[in-house]
């Protein structure tokens, strides 16, 4: 008879123990213990059987090159942005996480989708956290056509499965995974054991039968998903829809994507009826006033497969603290810190006494390098109380000796600007394209001195 074997691991260091202790023994934290159930083991007593074994194997066996893609066609979602941020649509048999803020628009996301998928092939969308009603009820607040859409209010694994092997839908939506529960583990549901089984248990249902799988995820106070890290593992794609409450735009990022490129961004707007996709997000975060002020300087960075402009401004002000304010909102704070010690060494500009303040326009976060000069000329225009020109655009990466270092994709990011009429450029030398740029004037720049002379 095989025996279900249960281990007890740390949720801080992943350590396991074979029973519970209220202390971990490797990092020292206090109940961060929790129990996950093992594979059951065989009976000692039983033999393998090895008979055919190595003719299976054979047959299992294939050569990379003979493997058919044409068995894994992409079907669209109905949303461009989205489809753009998962590779170009979605995989039959694929697992996807959806991760957000509460408010952050998910469940109004993948209801429109599996409306729209509803028309034209059989969908499964499963409720934990709401009722029926309630989903009902937001479906005709935004006016979708639910007709084919079929609903599920339930919260066991096993009962979800039952019930889509009946149905055979193409996709299946889980609202959430923090919510379902399988009966064979012992703890609440929302625990790391129930967590991780049950998503275990749903992405191999999804791998079985070809069908597409959404499981919606919570976030905790850091913005980082709930549950154990070994969840993000398990799924194929990993989707972070991100949006302030006082702001209507939502960027939806993919930080892990086995069918397309990682940190692909996609931008929805939240209306009345619902999140649309924005077509041309570089005219959204462009909307800047028509008088120049100082301290405001437009950059080009890439996101995925594609250059987004974005507006980024400073402030310099004289501070009455005997520590002043650095403070960097969409960008890396200590990144802004090592910026300004370059700009005093390198830029004989003196900031030391100054609070400065930097965002980036429209909520959107910088992650790359592409940023620096930017930063450093809005930080000048502010100090020195000198707006720069409304048609200029600047990126490019500054070192720690003050050169400017060239940037991947900066001919894409010189002729999408020149797109939105911007007629100067102030880019790394190295990337300065060979043939000029029609109605742009592109100034190449090897050091930071020779930057802020530029101007």
């Amino acid at each position: 008879m095989a025996k279900a074997k249960t281990a007890y691991v740390c949720n801080e260091c992943g350590a396991d123990f074979t029973k519970w202790q209220g202390q971990c023994s490797a990092c020292q934290a206090w109940n961060t213990l929790s129990e996950v159930r093992l594979g059951a083991t065989q009976n000692s007593s039983a033999k393998p059987r090895f008979d055919g074994y190595a003719g299976q194997a054979s047959q299992r066996v294939m050569r990379l090159a003979d493997v058919d893609l044409a068995d894994m066609p992409r079907f669209s979602t109905g949303a461009e942005e989205l489809d753009r941020v998962l590779g170009g649509g979605l995989v039959p048999g694929s697992s996807i996480l959806m991760g957000g803020h509460p408010g952050a628009g998910k469940s109004t996301l993948l209801l429109q989708i599996m409306c729209y998928l509803a028309e034209s092939m059989p969908a499964l969308y499963v409720t934990g956290e709401e009722s029926l009603q309630q989903v009902a009820m937001r479906a005709h607040r935004l006016g979708l056509k639910a007709e084919q859409l079929k609903m599920l209010s339930e919260t066991s694994v096993e009962s979800v499965c039952q019930v889509a092997t009946e149905l055979k839908p193409r996709v299946v939506v889980i609202d959430s995974i923090q919510v379902m529960h399988m009966a064979e583990v012992q703890s609440a549901p929302g625990s790391v054991s129930q967590v991780r089984e049950s998503a275990a248990d749903l992405t191999r249902f999804a791998k079985q039968t070809g069908c597409v799988l959404f499981l919606v995820g919570h976030v905790t106070k850091d913005g980082s998903l709930a549950g154990p890290k070994v969840l993000e593992h398990m799924i194929d794609c990993s989707l972070q829809l991100e949006g302030s409450s006082d702001s209507r735009f939502r960027t939806l990022r993919s930080h892990k994507n086995r069918f397309g490129a990682v940190n692909e961004l996609g931008v929805f707007a939240m209306l009345e009826t619902g999140l649309k996709e924005v077509k041309n997000p570089s005219s959204i975060f462009l909307s800047r006033g028509e008088v120049a002020s100082p301290g405001s300087v437009v950059m080009v960075v890439w996101e995925g497969t594609r250059p987004l402009l974005v507006e980024i401004q400073a402030l310099v002000d004289q501070s009455h603290m005997n520590n002043p304010r650095r403070v960097a909102v969409g960008l890396d704070g200590n990144r802004l810190s090592m910026l300004l010690a370059v700009l005093h060494r390198h830029g004989g500009l003196q900031t030391g006494d100054q609070d400065v303040f930097v965002n980036v326009v429209g909520g959107v976060k910088v992650l790359e390098t592409s940023a620096d000069l930017a930063l450093l000329l809005a930080v000048v225009s502010s100090y020195r109380d000198r707006a720069l020109p409304q048609d200029l655009m600047v990126f490019g990466e500054v070192g720690l000796s003050g050169e400017i270092r060239p940037v991947p994709n900066g001919q894409e990011r010189i002729r999408e600007a020149a797109k939105h009429g911007f007629k100067r450029a102030i880019v790394p030398k190295g990337n300065v394209p060979k043939d000029a740029v029609k109605g742009m004037e592109v100034v190449g720049v090897s050091r930071l001195a020779d930057a802020l002379d530029a101007l």
